[in-house]
């Protein structure tokens, strides 16, 4: 790798700022934060190492602490395959520091004392030695042995069918060919020892066992499932519901397998059901193949508090006409793989459009459009728990696009009786370790993805987020971190490219390319570095940060200010200890057409958090109705660097550093378009003002060509990522 003199700034935003927290108490993990101040403890000890389950290409890691409360320790990574003698530099883990976050009786969240953090795009199915050393120039409390982890860590392989089990054949109704047995007609009549409708359908047990393999053969699978007819050629899922309730349970090894045969098309047809696969208790169920259509769920894998399977895979299916596509909200799901899959919603295809705002507002009416718009389709894939993979898949006309669960306090927490934060033996039960890559998103009413509710190493990387109407990402809040937005394309974002509330602490922003204004109303311990930000004149600022740490950063990056805006920067530090909520300002929806919002901070309930403990407010202010420069506001990106330390490495560049990419705005004739990425092409132009301007990050932009890594997304001269189903 090219040696680059910047290396040591990364590491200084890595240890993500040496601020003195004093006299701020410590609560251990899982109790309510202290009243009365605590002595300082400068000097570190460590505790727990918490290695998050694998998925097939990350890892991630949580080491629980004692003291450093002047925040100057870290953790060094390493790594390599098992059997290898050279070792890999990876990224510092995250410090968290008591962090937290708030929203009248849903959060109220302190994070623990520790480090966190993940190892990106490994191999799956590959022994890893990790290694992380914890110095501190005050000293280690305890052994010094203890300074020092080295763990073997195998990340997880890719789901596939097992072999040596049975194998079913299923046909639909009217099958007029030849049949290979042993065969049935109908999913649940293979699926199960017996099939039926009316009053008896609830009799059937699961014939399938872990390794057998039910192959589904072309043709439409639909039933009449609002007639009470105990004839399976009529209805063989349930009465009055249409639903599938898939219950047996395979193992990680041995799924057991629906499949499309490989001879036609597959249909499911739900008619217009609720929902078609129920699939809450089908822990290790491989779907593969099949097109779902006309269902408000098609795949209903778990429900908030009550049950939730693990291992469920979804892959090569399509899903039409559809409310969501796969959904859980229960807390003990996990490990989901769902891959290459062809997501479509029931909202309109042709329109952009907001769910909320009167910008949005203009367009009732227009081309038989409504407003605010029916929600005929939430959410593509929607989950919650723990070592989910959702890659390459292409979603399009939903109200979001993927999202973890808002969910609310982690299982184990209270936000209003406590304690704040999950007690070790709830920890199984938090939504850590998820990875979203390499996904295309378009056309959602409000966010492309949205993070909201989950906590640590999240890992969200390499997905084009191109037609959203309201911020594409989205951590509103997050209660955790760290929450990883890594090299993420977006482009007609006109109501702004990013949401955080509530305080949401740990989010990272390395080398994304983004073509709208950013801005955080209330975020923590948040970090930018190697981005690209242009604007989409959706607000004065190009970037807007109100942070309740002191200890949030943002270097190397590339800005396109809007020319003529009042102020093109602003950042306000929002010491510790402000009492009540802070609003989110800065969202272009909230406002009339023309009139969106700068990112200021108002008094606002539900909407805001409140760092535990700590003293009042520090320098920052609210964005005035007009007029002289508000506390905070910066014309330049100079007097932004020179008066907050931010940004002292970035620039100033425009459209012209892409090879075919141009500029968008809030025109109300054009936009309610949708685009498509293939007509754009968002690689650099060689010799551009983005070209070498960026740091080294390990294990993020590690073989970069050049003097330095290039800002943004894409590095000149690699291999462009596929974006959606793999071929």
């Amino acid at each position: 790798m090219t040696s680059n003199p910047r290396l040591a700034a990364l590491f200084l935003v890595a240890a993500f700022s040496a601020i003195t927290l004093a006299g701020q108490a410590r609560p251990a993990v899982g109790q309510a934060p202290q009243t009365a101040p605590a002595a300082t403890v400068v000097r570190v000890t460590p505790g727990e190492l918490v290695i998050d389950p694998p998925t097939l290409i990350n890892l991630g890691f949580e080491w629980v602490i004692d003291g450093d409360d002047n925040r100057n320790a870290s953790v060094d990574v390493s790594y390599r395959k098992a059997g290898e003698t050279a070792w890999k530099k990876g990224m510092p883990l995250l410090r968290l520091q008591h962090e937290r976050v708030i929203q009248p009786n849903v959060f109220n969240l302190v994070e623990p004392n520790m480090f966190a953090g993940s190892i990106l795009d490994l191999d799956p199915d590959t022994a890893y030695e990790v290694r992380l050393v914890l110095t501190d120039p005050d000293g280690i409390g305890g052994p010094a042995a203890n300074a020092t982890k080295t763990v073997t860590v195998r990340t997880r392989p890719e789901p596939k069918p097992a072999t040596g089990g049975k194998t079913y054949h299923v046909y639909p109704v009217g099958y007029q060919g030849q049949k290979q047995e042993p065969s049935f007609t109908g999913l649940m009549c293979a699926y199960n020892y017996y099939c039926g409708a009316g009053d008896t359908a609830p009799g059937g047990r699961p014939r399938v066992k872990p390794g057998d393999i039910i192959l589904m053969h072309a043709g439409t699978y639909a039933y009449q499932y609002e007639y009470y007819a105990n004839q399976t050629t009529i209805n063989a899922t349930t009465t009055f519901e249409g639903t599938y309730y898939l219950t047996g349970k395979g193992t990680p090894d041995k799924p057991i397998v629906i499949k499309a045969a490989g001879d036609g098309e597959v249909i499911i047809d739900g008619r217009n059901n609720f929902n078609l696969f129920n699939m809450k208790v089908a822990d290790y169920n491989y779907i593969e193949g099949i097109t779902f259509r006309n269902t408000s769920i098609a795949i209903w894998a778990g429900t908030q508090f009550i049950a939730g399977a693990k291992g469920i895979t979804v892959k090569r299916c399509r899903f039409e006409q559809v409310g969501i596509g796969i959904f859980t909200n229960y807390s003990g799901s996990s490990n989901f793989y769902i891959a290459d899959n062809v997501v479509l919603g029931r909202n309109d295809s042709k329109h952009l459009i907001g769910w909320n705002g009167a910008f949005w507002q203009q367009f009732a009416g227009v081309d038989g459009q409504e407003f605010p718009p029916v929600m005929k389709s939430y959410t593509g894939i929607r989950l919650y728990g723990q070592g989910h993979v959702v890659a390459y898949n292409y979603v399009a006309d939903f109200h979001d696009g993927i999202d973890t669960e808002m969910y609310g306090m982690p299982d184990g927490s209270n936000a209003v009786e406590g304690p704040t934060y999950p007690p070790r033996e709830y920890w199984d039960r938090r939504p850590v370790s998820i990875d979203f890559y390499n996904n295309y998103i378009t056309n959602a009413h409000d966010n492309s993805i949205e993070m909201d509710g989950s906590m640590h190493n999240i890992r969200v990387m390499r997905n084009v987020l191109i037609n959203s109407a309201s911020h594409p990402m989205s951590t509103q809040p997050s209660v955790g971190g760290p929450i990883y937005w890594i090299r993420n394309i977006v482009y007609n974002a006109p109501g702004g490219s990013t949401r955080s509330s509530a305080g949401s602490p740990g989010v990272i922003f390395y080398h994304n390319t983004v073509t709208s204004e950013t801005t955080v109303p209330t975020g923590a311990n948040t970090h930018w570095l190697n981005n690209l930000m242009l604007g989409q004149s959706t607000q004065p600022a190009i970037f807007s940060v109100t942070t309740l740490t002191p200890y949030t950063s943002s270097d190397y990056n590339g800005f396109r200010p809007n020319p003529d805006a009042a102020y093109s920067f602003q950042w306000n530090v929002v010491q510790p200890g402000a009492n009540g909520a802070l609003a989110g300002g800065g969202d272009p929806d909230d406002a009339a057409p023309g009139r969106g919002r700068a990112g200021g901070v108002a008094a606002a309930a539900g909407r805001g958090a409140a760092p535990a403990g700590g003293a009042a407010a520090g320098r920052g202010g609210a964005q005035a109705g007009g007029g002289a420069l508000q506390p905070g506001q910066f014309k330049t990106l100079a007097e932004y660097s020179q008066a907050t330390g931010q940004d002292r490495h970035s620039v100033l560049l425009d459209y012209d550093v892409f090879v075919n990419v141009p500029k968008l705005d809030r025109d109300p004739k054009t936009v309610q378009r949708l685009y498509n990425f293939k007509d754009y092409d968002f690689r650099l132009r060689p010799g551009s003002a983005a070209i070498d301007k960026g740091v080294v990050i390990p294990n993020v932009n590690d073989g970069f060509a050049g003097s330095a890594p290039d800002l943004g997304a894409l590095e000149a001269g690699q291999p462009l990522p596929t974006y959606g189903p793999r071929p």
